[in-house]
Parts: C-alpha cells; sequence; structure tokens
C-alpha cells in the first residue's frame, strides 16, 4: 500500500498546480479589470465581444444575485465543500488523466470565484459575448458576462461529461 501511495503520490501535485495556474490567471484579469475600469464600463472589441466590469452577487446567470446577501456565504460555503470533495478525489485518482484535469480545472475557477465572493462580496465578471440570435433569450443578445473562472468550471464540466461517456464506453 506504501509503495502505491508514494507512486501515486506526486501525481495529485500536477493537478493542483493546474488549479493554481487557473486561480491566478483568473485573479491577475480580475485585477486588471477592477483596476481599469469603473462599474458598467464597456471596451468594444469586435461586433460581438466587449471587454466589461460587471459584479455578480449571484451564481451562474445571477442565480440569486438580488437575495438580500446571505447568498455571497452560501456560494462562499458550496466552493469551499467542493474544494475539500475535488481534492479528495483527485488524491483518490491521480491517474485518470481527464478526470483529474477536469476536476482541476473546476477547482481552479470554484476557487477564483470564492476568493472574489470573500474579497469583495461579489464576483467580478468581464466577458461580454453578444450576438443578435440571443435577443430572445438575453437582453439586448448579451450572453451574461462571465470570467476566466467561470470559463474553467465550464470547461472542466463539459470534460468530466465526456470522461464519463468514455467510461461508460469502455465498460460495454
Amino acid at each position: 500500500m506504501a509503495s502505491t501511495t508514494a507512486r501515486n503520490g506526486p501525481r495529485i501535485w500536477v493537478w493542483l498546480a493546474w488549479a493554481v495556474v487557473l486561480l491566478v490567471a483568473d485573479q491577475i484579469t480580475k485585477t486588471l479589470i477592477l483596476d481599469n475600469y469603473r462599474l458598467g464600463d464597456s471596451t468594444v472589441i469586435t461586433s460581438f465581444f466587449n471587454i466589461v466590469r460587471a459584479h455578480n452577487t449571484g451564481a451562474a446567470f445571477s442565480f440569486l444575485a438580488n437575495a438580500g446577501g446571505w447568498q455571497r456565504w452560501l456560494f462562499t460555503g458550496i466552493g469551499a465543500v467542493a474544494t475539500v470533495f475535488i481534492v479528495w478525489q483527485l488524491r483518490a485518482h491521480p491517474g485518470q488523466k481527464l478526470f483529474c484535469f477536469s476536476l482541476a480545472s473546476i477547482l481552479g475557477g470554484a476557487v477564483g470565484n470564492v476568493v472574489d465572493r470573500l474579497m469583495h462580496g461579489y464576483v467580478v465578471d468581464f466577458l461580454d459575448f453578444h450576438w443578435d440570435f440571443l435577443s430572445g433569450i438575453f437582453h439586448g443578445g448579451h450572453f451574461p458576462a462571465f470570467n476566466l473562472a467561470d470559463m474553467a468550471i465550464s470547461v472542466g464540466a463539459v470534460c468530466l461529461i465526456l470522461d464519463e461517456l468514455l467510461r461508460m464506453r469502455r465498460e460495454r
């Protein structure tokens, strides 16, 4: 048992390092936005993409954003519990590359957004994509603004689903 742990033990650090890279990149980009934009400021980059400064006190798609403040602690708690669970899973399955990449991506993103909630009371969002075909779903066709942490979580979730589909296929 000890030799298995010693052989697999250091591999978790690769996944934790990836999570830290994502966390640092997320926090650097958010700091740049906070230092250079006021709330609501926007810079047009292309016909479908802007850099904006937005604050999200809720979760995805501003879920519970106007709940009165208690949601800050709920989402921080969920992020803390998710962090413990993900690290436990990374320790248990360090050799499953796609699975661990997925979880580490989710971990980096989740911690990035928890840091925002603890430091600011909201998550800093700044990527604003908009297309006319979205106008029936989102105001003015603007997909809700998001950040690198959200992208990491989304990529991690898609890869986690892919990993499960591949696992099920292998078991047939």
